[in-house]
């Protein structure tokens, strides 16, 4: 095994009959963002919802932190240390921001731990501060990323993974995500991230793979990605 944060070998998925993913390997150090970029259908999402637990391994095998978690059910990922922003900026729409990030710290008994995590987030993202009292679902797509991301680091994780985090976001948001992750990457957080705006995604990244029909197709640093025709012609647009 390898001294990878996270590790993805051989790894197939199936949809029922229909196989999805054939073969994937991919791996996560700490402290670097890594990103999965193709084009739709290609397995992205899946790999995702593999390595939490929504969609369960045909074959292969998933380790985290030394852990064997292939076979782990949903519900005993995120006490190893994974946290989760799903596609869609999926929040609890009729509660407040601050209750929002409460739902997320579920596993924390002590209230006054919880409070301390709230407030941390509120220090990274300013703006949920401004809003701790409004409803998630007035606010902006936008603000509901950010909520959305600040809800998965309230329990401290070692890897955030994240699902298309600019879907649907306009360019001032989009920057403004962009931005924010470049931050937890500052501050020393994992991130793992699928995101169909593959150059923007490779600009902020460490190291990049791209899926094909549910096979690793490219490998390599962001750099080089960005770097390469082959990438560029069939990923980027030119």
């Amino acid at each position: 095994m390898s001294d990878s944060l996270l590790d993805i070998r051989g790894l197939e998925v199936a949809y029922g009959a229909v196989q999805v993913l054939f073969d994937v390997d991919m791996e996560v150090h700490a402290g670097e963002i890594v990103a999965i970029i193709g084009p739709n259908g290609a397995g992205k999402s899946t790999v995702i919802k593999a390595v939490i637990g929504l969609q369960p391994a045909r074959g292969g095998s998933i380790n985290f932190d030394g852990q064997d978690i292939t076979h782990l059910p949903a519900h005993r990922i995120p006490p190893l240390g994974i946290g989760y922003v799903p596609q869609g900026r999926i929040v609890f729409a009729r509660m407040t921001v601050e209750d929002n990030l409460e739902m997320g710290a579920f596993l924390i008994d002590e209230r006054e731990q919880r409070r301390i995590a709230v407030e941390q987030v509120f220090t990274q993202f300013p703006r949920l501060a401004e809003r701790r009292k409004q409803l998630a679902g007035n606010l902006s797509g936008g603000e509901q990323q950010m909520l959305a991301i600040g809800r998965a680091l309230m329990l401290n994780p070692k890897l955030v993974i994240l699902d298309e985090p600019s879907l649907g976001l306009s360019p001032k948001y989009v920057d403004l995500v962009f931005e924010k992750l470049l931050e937890l990457k500052q501050q020393g957080r994992t991130l793992l991230m699928v995101e169909q705006n593959a150059a923007r995604a490779l600009e902020l990244s460490d190291r990049g793979y791209a899926l094909e029909l549910g096979r690793n197709r490219f490998a390599d640093s962001a750099s080089n990605l960005l770097a390469n025709e082959d990438v560029r012609r069939m990923y980027l647009g030119g």
